[in-house]
């Protein structure tokens, strides 16, 4: 018998009866998901379990393609049914999720892109220099002329602009002179013609200027020893940086008499220092 589970249970024959008539009719009406199959002790096919009932009758069946009731209360899910996404992470590498992330051929174009960019973030570089490091990568030569030709047009490299710029830092902060940064300068690759019109920054009396400067500065140690000795080692001193001999034993000269004036107020004639006077035994 079919008895509506949300109405109180029955108390008369009569009552069970008009019951059993109003809910047949709202069991339509309200779906047998509102129903709950009861015993009939009157019914000689009592015994017949409620699965047999519910199987044999007026229920909706299951939604086609649906997960039924249980299913989305337990959130269970075949195993079939898994989407793409659902593939566990240890299971798809990086490379095999994006193909476009793994790295790019070490001869192609984007590789020496790479390789300049790397190495000019860090600093400055010639074209030269450039040039050595991809062929030190394996780059064909026809990839780094191209991807060099590219970057010198939009300005990245300046083989000009570095040679001026290393005159400028080379010459005031180490006091080198002109012979010293022109073979610095061919040393990295720059042209001669960019390197002379460079150094060509710098004049004479540049030149003598700071070659008075780095003396001036040292002379005050070598106090003490022989003048000869003292001669060599400030002109061999301005020699290493590229200083004539002529403009060395010049400004030797001077700072040696200066410090003899300066001192005892006298001294011996150091006229003997000149473009033979040199030395490499400055410390």
């Amino acid at each position: 018998m079919a008895r509506d589970s949300g109405l109180p249970g029955p108390r008369g024959a009569s009552g069970r009866g008009s019951r059993r008539g109003r809910g047949g009719a709202s069991g339509r009406k309200r779906g047998i998901g509102h129903l709950t199959v009861v015993p009939d002790p009157d019914d000689e096919h009592s015994s017949e379990s409620p699965t047999a009932a519910g199987s044999a009758g007026e229920g909706p069946a299951a939604e086609p393609g649906g997960p039924g009731r249980g299913e989305r209360r337990g959130g269970a899910v075949a195993p079939g049914d898994a989407g793409p996404g659902a593939a566990s992470s240890g299971g798809v590498s990086p490379a095999d999720a994006d193909p476009g992330s793994a790295d790019p051929d070490p001869g192609s174009e984007e590789a020496a892109r790479a390789i300049c960019l790397r190495l000019l973030t860090s600093g400055p570089r010639t074209r030269a220099q450039l040039a050595t490091a991809l062929r030190k990568r394996k780059v064909p030569d026809e990839v780094a002329e191209s991807v060099l030709s590219r970057f010198t047009e939009v300005g990245l490299i300046d083989d000009a602009a570095f040679a001026r710029a290393w005159v400028e830092s080379r010459h005031h902060g180490r006091g080198l002179a002109r012979r010293a940064l022109s073979a610095e300068l061919r040393q990295r690759g720059i042209p001669d013609g960019e390197v002379r019109s460079a150094v060509g920054l710098l004049g004479p009396q540049d030149e003598l200027a700071t070659a008075r400067r780095l003396v001036a500065k040292r002379v005050a140690a070598s106090r003490g020893k022989p003048m000869p000795a003292r001669a060599r080692q400030l002109m061999g001193m301005l020699a290493r940086r590229g200083y004539p001999a002529g403009l060395a034993a010049q400004v030797v000269r001077e700072a040696l008499e200066q410090d003899q004036q300066d001192g005892a107020g006298h001294g011996e004639d150091l006229a003997w220092i000149c473009e033979d006077t040199t030395g490499d035994d400055w410390a």
